[in-house]
């Protein structure tokens, strides 16, 4: 693929966070990233989970190799923009770091994540001066290779546990904003009053909110709170893996009932018949 076509997803990708609100859903393969695109979604976000149950894995269990096939995968998929969860990078070392973000921008992905949390029960996060370095870090990568792609900085204390969670988010953030972030994003912010603290806090960078469960907000209610973009994270995987189990387990039951919300097999065909 072409530089010049990665350039201008890039552009396009940049120019959805400057304003107003947008969801970016988040395929697990192939398939599910051209649907999305058939749909209608302007950009797209791979999922660590997603991917990982695709290929029978607990998340975070894929290596760097494996992921960034699968980023290359689902750029190659469409002509949307796609933002790469690259999870905190694939190293613990800063070079190592560098050299893998470098790999990832290759894949023609036109954003990175990269969060703190370590993977280790017994570290769940980073500490924060060298969290804040690996975002320096990953920021310093991109701009070595004079390519327009987005840093998102992820602050996962919700997800791990930290005792004080918006506080130490709200901490991280706005260190990684310093730390030239473009977009900043703490999964697992669930209420109205921890969101609109997250975009005040980093303002007017853009937020990233996590929605994966059926929340009581809508797309409008949180661009009225200043949120830029909305990403579902592996809940699109875990509805299709929903409908798969309970169609399997009906089906171990000797009952055929399952199959009664299936989409039909003439819409799938027509969605990916390129002649269609």
């Amino acid at each position: 693929m072409h530089v010049a076509r990665f350039a201008a997803r890039r552009v396009a990708f940049r120019t959805l966070h400057e304003s107003g609100c947008f969801l970016i859903p988040n395929p697990w393969d192939v398939g599910s990233a051209r649907a999305l695109q058939h749909l209608g979604f302007k950009a797209l976000a791979t999922t660590s989970s997603g991917f990982a149950w695709a290929n029978g894995r607990p998340d975070n269990a894929m290596d760097v190799e494996a992921v960034l096939a699968h980023c290359r995968a689902i750029v190659e998929a469409t002509d949307l923009p796609v933002n790469a969860d690259f999870e905190d990078g694939h190293a613990r070392d800063l070079d190592g770091l560098k050299k893998n973000v470098r790999r990832c921008i290759e894949t023609g992905v036109a954003g990175l994540s990269i969060e703190d949390a370590t993977g280790d029960p017994s570290q769940p996060l980073y500490e924060f001066e060298e969290a804040v370095a690996r975002i320096r870090a990953a920021r310093a990568a991109i701009d070595a290779r004079g390519e327009d792609v987005m840093l998102i900085g992820r602050a996962e204390c919700f997800l791990t546990g930290h005792p004080d969670p918006l506080n130490e988010s709200l901490k991280r953030l706005r260190a990684f904003a310093d730390a030239s972030a473009d977009c900043l994003y703490a999964p697992g912010a669930r209420t109205r009053e921890q969101i609109t603290a997250i975009v005040q806090a980093v303002a007017p960078k853009p937020v990233n909110v996590l929605i994966g469960w059926p929340a009581p907000f809508t797309l409008a209610e949180l661009a009225q709170l200043g949120v830029r973009r909305v990403s579902v994270g592996g809940a699109l995987a875990g509805a299709a893996w929903g409908g798969f189990l309970r169609a399997a387990r009906r089906l171990a039951e000797g009952r055929f009932d399952g199959f009664a919300d299936n989409a039909a097999h003439a819409e799938m065909n027509g969605m990916f018949d390129p002649q269609a």
